[in-house]
């Protein structure tokens, strides 16, 4: 009798056996590839790195946030807010916050304490890479445990797109932040469709589905975030079927031999990063105004955009990104000029050039462009001595103003006010206490900058930020480039749930509504 039950026995546990393999099968998980090492910061008041701001949006909220797909700030929305009211001379501002919105795990309920301790955190230089972002605010307080209300300095159109899920506008739980201390920049708590579980550096970071999100518990059970700095490795992993949505190649040959891939939807959206070449003048000769003049004439923009590619640029006309408000269209009017390059050198006394180091980041959407770079300011005898390290070092390195040629690629709330704010006022230079994005030490736009952030009048702060724009080009703090396009590419069974036009956190939202078949 014992040996007649051993069989059915053995067949019951291959049946359980099975049915724990089909509930595993039946469990929706994105495999994602991103063109990164390892993670720098997940908390979203620090993070600024390309692979870090994606993933942080599928985390957080803000108090508004762009509708999935969009980057517009005309679309803004609410969000952990549902509803807000503006004084009529438009410096108070009143958010009315969700009620029984609840943090991951078990970090309790949003209330206003939380929105006004995450607003103070991100215009703290000491807690925020987005500090200067925020000197326009007088004051955040919470009238009560659902209000917050917001006073300015002076008014501001654009108050809400700092308040929106980017940046420092994404809402932190203070218990968690405060109980976890430095921990919290890998073990983040938001309130966003899909929750932290596991970080292994230099390998992934996994997220599982907030079955509690306030707009519907998303149909992805779980995302599995892997770090493959390799595009090759990407690519390979992707065409196999062992990835889902990867990184794409910025660069025309790929997204064309991608597009031939019977099992691929490339997606190419705004905003694009702003690549410059930033000109550390703290680094001899680039002191020297000839010198910076002369590395931009010999600086073939043109040349680079068609090795670059068509689809996936739009050339600079300014300091600040093409299109963004307040831009100052074609106040750059530096063009490819050896004779003037050589020219400029000789009488700043470099007539036979100069070596200067540069460190370079090893991806791809740097690394080329940068070698073409190198290829052209040789002609003229500028040497640069590249070291190419991983993304992550570059990122620490060039915060350390040890190279004197820094290329940047970044993509920011399209306002000339933030992006003159931390890439070019004087306060946000590497190596102060208020550090942020100034890698040239420029200041030569400081006073217009900041008389634009208190100017009530729309066309005199237009025009205060054209002529920071002009001043800044003519020191020749940096040379504007080119906007390179996201690329990113997904199986068509991976269906984002809206239409991708735009996304200001660089990788495709993924939502509540995301399917996966």
């Amino acid at each position: 009798m014992g040996k007649a039950l051993r069989p059915l026995w053995a067949l019951g546990l291959l049946a359980g056996m099975v049915m724990t393999s089909e509930v595993a099968q039946a469990q929706s998980v994105l495999r994602v590839g991103a063109m990164a090492g390892d993670l720098v910061t997940l908390d979203p008041h620090r993070a600024t790195t390309s692979q870090d701001v994606g993933l942080v949006s599928w985390m957080f909220n803000g108090l508004v946030r762009f509708p999935p797909g969009s980057a517009n700030p005309d679309a803004i929305e609410p969000d952990l807010a549902e509803r807000w009211e503006t004084s009529a001379d438009g410096r108070v501002w009143t958010f009315h916050i969700r009620k029984s919105v609840r943090f991951h795990g078990d970090w309790g309920e949003v209330t206003a304490d939380d929105v006004v301790f995450s607003l103070k955190r991100a215009a703290d230089p000491k807690s925020s890479s987005f500090a200067g972002d925020y000197a326009g605010i007088d004051s955040i307080t919470a009238s009560d445990g659902s209000t917050v209300v917001i006073t300015l300095k002076e008014p501001d159109l654009k108050l809400l797109g700092l308040l929106s899920n980017y940046h420092g506008g994404n809402i932190v739980s203070r218990k968690a932040v405060e109980a976890l201390g430095e921990a919290f920049k890998t073990k983040p708590v938001g309130t966003g469709p899909f929750s932290f579980t596991d970080y292994q550096p230099q390998r992934h970071v996994e997220l599982a589905a907030n079955a509690r999100y306030f707009r519907g518990a998303p149909k992805i059970d779980r995302v599995v975030y892997r770090y493959i700095n390799s595009d090759n490795t990407r690519e390979l992993a992707f065409v196999s079927g062992e990835l889902d949505l990867i990184d794409g190649k910025r660069e025309q040959i790929w997204v064309e031999r991608m597009k031939k891939q019977p099992k691929a939807q490339v997606d190419i959206f705004a905003p694009g990063e702003f690549r410059t070449l930033h000109i550390n003048s703290r680094i001899k000769p680039l002191d020297d105004l000839r010198v910076r003049q002369a590395i931009a004439y010999a600086i073939d923009v043109p040349q680079i955009i068609k090795f670059v590619g068509k689809d996936v640029t739009v050339p600079g006309r300014s300091v600040v990104p093409p299109g963004y408000l307040g831009e100052a269209k074609e106040s750059w009017t530096v063009s490819y000029n050896l004779a003037k390059a050589k020219a400029l050198l000789a009488e700043a006394g470099y007539r036979d050039g100069f070596t200067v180091p540069v460190v370079v980041s090893n991806v791809s959407a740097q690394l080329p462009i940068m070698e073409v770079i190198q290829a052209q300011l040789q002609r003229v005898g500028i040497k640069l001595d590249m070291s190419v390290v991983d993304h992550a070092t570059y990122h620490a390195q060039i915060r350390k103003d040890v190279s004197a040629l820094v290329f940047y690629g970044a993509a920011r709330f399209p306002s000339a006010d933030i992006w003159l704010n931390e890439f070019y006022h004087s306060r946000s230079t590497v190596g102060t206490p208020t550090a942020v994005a100034n890698f040239s030490h420029c200041n030569a736009g400081d006073t217009d900058i900041d008389a634009a952030r208190i100017e009530a009048d729309p066309a005199k702060r237009t025009a205060l930020l054209h002529a920071a724009q002009e001043k800044i080009a003519a020191q020749v703090c940096a040379v504007p480039l080119f906007n390179l396009m996201q690329v990113w590419v997904r199986r068509p069974g991976l269906d984002l749930g809206y239409q991708l036009d735009g996304t200001l956190n660089l990788a495709p939202p993924i939502t509540e509504a995301s399917t996966l078949k």
